[in-house]
């Protein structure tokens, strides 16, 4: 069952359903992506092929599918505010906690359509010093989200072991996933490029699998964010005053 709008005047929010319609919009525009770069390997170039790549590759900055990250991104740093403010209300410990992990994640959110990551890239390669290592130097942002990575991880491990298991196993796939695709597969796919470029295969299933691990990583942490409103506060359902002409 969808949302749905009760006569009270509420909209319930169904998770299942929203986790659904996230994952089939993941999967349709990775395949859109995928079908349009295979296309173009095997026919050849076209004006109306390259608008439809600029419009729906998963490698290309200010699309559908960058969109649609930012969404799922912003989406999650709704749940986490609402979560904080809960958690605030009630004087229930680590509020903070859940605040700072939405501005993290309304940040991720900003990145993702204003690649801010890449004012890192001029300060990272002169910390680097030389191409000796060249995968560092490729995706030169990655290393200092390595760093901050783990920073958090030891901030957040308190945290975290007091979660129950199910959301420990939840976000321990999610932050696999998201930070596999960017973190791990990134540092790959640069070395591919580097060495055959961006219209090679590999580099294109390379990345493709990047941005699915991160869209698949962030709507499993959704889905354990929607869980554990639902299991702590109850479904979640957003009240509003019907329109009255004159009112």
């Amino acid at each position: 069952m969808g949302n749905e709008v009760t006569e009270k005047g509420q909209i319930v929010l169904r998770r299942l359903f929203i986790i659904r319609v996230l994952w089939v919009t993941a999967v349709v525009l990775l395949s859109t992506s995928i079908g349009l770069n295979l296309v173009r390997e095997f026919t050849g170039q076209s004006a109306g092929l390259n608008v439809l790549l600029s419009r729906f590759d998963v490698d290309r900055e200010s699309n559908v599918p960058t969109f649609f990250s930012s969404f799922l991104l912003l989406f999650a740093a709704i749940l986490l505010f609402i979560i904080s403010v809960l958690k605030r209300k009630s004087g229930a410990p680590y509020a903070l906690h859940w605040a700072i992990l939405a501005l993290g994640f309304l940040y991720l959110a900003v990145d993702e359509s204003a690649q801010l990551h890449e004012l890192l890239i001029s300060p990272s390669r002169r910390l680097l010093g030389s191409r000796g290592t060249e995968i560092f130097y490729l995706a030169p942002w990655v290393l200092p989200g390595i760093v901050i990575t783990l920073a958090l991880g030891l901030f957040y491990m308190r945290f975290f072991l007091e979660l129950s298991l199910k959301m420990k196993l939840l976000l321990l796939i999610a932050g696999t996933l998201f930070v596999g695709g960017s973190r791990g597969l990134e540092l790959i796919g640069g070395f591919y490029s580097a060495l055959y470029g961006k219209r090679d295969l590999r580099y294109i299933a390379t990345a493709t699998v990047e941005e699915g691990l991160e869209m698949a990583g962030v709507i499993i942490f959704i889905h354990a964010l929607l869980d554990y409103i639902a299991a702590c506060y109850g479904e979640v359902r957003f009240r509003f005053e019907p329109f009255r002409a004159g009112a």
